[in-house]
């Protein structure tokens, strides 16, 4: 006989099936018991009413179980099963169980449940969170196929800093000095001018970053984009806010029942504000009496901004713009009219960075000197530089923290719910 699912159960009766499963939960009577299996489906109620057989069976074993399927509206889904075979095919060996996973919520810290993340992830709510994060990235990919972009898949170790920053992981690698990429950007860049013009990628990025909070990670998964032959970072800006757009489509389509599990409603999609930093800190310290960092907003001033632009422009999305030199990386366009500034931006989703873009230098000569003028050697890039001699168009480009962006559309509130196994500044296992 061949399995089927949980959720294949719900209007069928009368009718022979074969499930396999964990034992989710279990009441016993005097004479028979109500045994829940969870599936990755979903849980089907099951009457037992070998008393032998339940000697076998404890908490979370895998058993595989037939029987017949009868109506019952009190049941989850309307259908129970009345147990007639159940195999024990993965035997539980545990004295205790680290957590319940079968209550309202998991009664542990945040901590225990990363220590035992495949138990905390039997749960259907957990794995919701993974469901919806798959469902952006085939949302990402489809948007940017559809829009000429190809995929590729660039090098993890590297022989420079792709940044130009400190906050790099050294490797040995045969003896010689190399890095964790903290982002494709390089090979983006190289990669438009090979001929490619649009390109994405979904690859992981390494940040060496000494932060321990609710909202960094140091190894995370980046969706990168660059593309050729545009006018200005506009066009980056209004390629990302239909990339939104089409991401909040598509999960309304594919992410229904688990976004109604999660009770999360999805944001409502206007057209997305463009400020600059400038004016942005203007706002915050006339509007919440809120000095704003050289040059940048920090954490709190994005959620005070957030606020600010939702009640105004009943947008949970802004784009920040025109960011100084001094505090974007050597490859960024500058301003010509701005001076001091950079033709890039942020994309703030409710208070929270999740995007850094904009235009970058194309020219040769001008790149150079702004490795130049930002204390960088030129010579350790020839690698990339090269690429800039041979005719390379006007191009831009983004990243997207999926973590972040997962986290943000689900309102968890802490990022390292939204990373499947995380890595941060104290943890590298499991």
């Amino acid at each position: 006989m061949k399995r089927i699912l949980v959720k294949e159960t719900i209007g069928r009766k009368e009718e022979k099936v074969m499930l396999c499963g964990w034992i989710h939960n279990i009441k016993k009577f005097k004479s028979f018991a109500f045994v829940y299996l969870r599936d990755r489906s979903g849980v089907m109620q099951m009457i037992l009413d070998d008393m032998d057989m339940l000697e076998k069976i404890k908490l979370e074993a895998s058993v595989k179980v037939t029987g017949t399927l009868k109506v019952n509206e009190k049941a989850p889904g309307g259908v129970e099963l009345a147990v007639e075979e159940l195999e024990v095919v993965g035997e539980a060996k545990y004295d205790l169980l680290p957590f319940s996973i079968n209550g309202r919520d998991i009664q542990a810290s945040l901590e225990k449940q990363l220590d035992y993340r495949t138990m905390s992830l039997r749960r259907m709510d957990r794995r919701a969170v993974f469901k919806v994060q798959q469902e952006i990235v085939e949302a990402y990919r489809a948007f940017l196929i559809g829009e000429g972009f190809s995929e590729i898949h660039t090098p993890k170790i590297i022989g420079a800093e792709t940044e130009g920053g400190s906050d790099v992981f050294m490797l040995d690698y045969f003896g010689k000095r190399t890095f964790m990429a903290q982002s494709p950007q390089f090979y983006k860049q190289m990669m438009v001018g090979a001929g490619f013009e649009r390109v994405f990628e979904i690859g992981a990025a390494y940040r060496a970053e000494p932060h321990s909070t609710w909202r960094h990670l140091n190894e995370y998964m980046s969706l990168d984009l660059e593309m050729g032959f545009i006018e200005s970072e506009e066009d980056i800006m209004d390629l990302e806010e239909r990339l939104i757009g089409f991401i909040m489509d598509h999960l309304k389509e594919k992410c229904s029942s688990e976004l109604k599990l999660m009770k999360v409603e999805l944001p409502k999609m206007v057209k997305i504000p463009r400020i600059s930093l400038t004016e942005a800190q203007d706002i915050l310290l006339k509007e919440f009496g809120k000095k704003s960092p050289v040059g940048n907003i920090d954490a709190d001033g994005e959620k005070l901004f957030a606020k600010y632009v939702k009640d105004k422009y009943d947008s949970d999305f802004v784009f920040l713009t025109k960011y100084p030199a001094s505090k974007r990386p050597v490859y960024t366009m500058p301003d010509p009219e701005l001076e001091g500034m950079t033709k890039s931006f942020d994309l703030i989703f409710k208070g929270l960075e999740i995007t850094t873009g904009g235009q970058r230098i194309h020219d040769y000569d001008m790149l150079v000197d702004n490795m130049v003028k930002f204390g960088a050697k030129p010579e350790s890039f020839d690698f990339y530089l090269e690429s800039f001699k041979y005719g390379m168009p006007p191009h831009g480009g983004l990243a997207i923290g999926l973590e972040r962006i997962t986290m943000m559309i689900l309102g968890l509130d802490n990022i390292r719910k939204a990373t499947l196994l995380p890595r941060d500044l104290n943890r590298v296992t499991p």
